[in-house]
């Protein structure tokens, strides 16, 4: 599986706003993909023990358990992504605003 490529990165990296909120929601997605290949991993784990004719009862619930485990923790994570989403929301809005108020400025001068 290939990785994901971000675009124009150099080393000497001149970032505006709008590049910055780019780039947040760039990340945002890139940790949802990564969360999506864990939950296809414990899926197929699930249906690897499924698929097991000799599968004991403690296997099972071992392998419940770690499933779950790992489930918790990607729900702990998502609630992360969700303040961070909302937070580049914010700066995306107050961009936005400042962005319109500039044009006005402009235009008030240029009368």
């Amino acid at each position: 599986m290939s990785m994901p490529n971000i675009p124009d990165i150099k080393p000497n990296i001149i970032l505006n706003r709008k590049d910055v909120i780019n780039l947040l929601l760039t990340s945002i997605a890139l940790e949802e993909i990564g969360f999506s290949h864990i939950i296809n991993a414990e899926a197929e784990k699930i249906q690897h023990m499924l698929k097991d004719n000799c599968l004991t009862l403690d296997d099972a619930l071992r392998v419940n358990d770690s499933v779950e485990h790992m489930l918790r923790g990607i729900v702990a994570n998502q609630i992360l992504l969700q303040f961070k989403l909302s937070d580049v929301l914010k700066l995306e809005r107050s961009y936005r605003l400042s962005f319109t108020e500039e044009e006005c400025e402009i235009e008030e001068e240029e009368e």
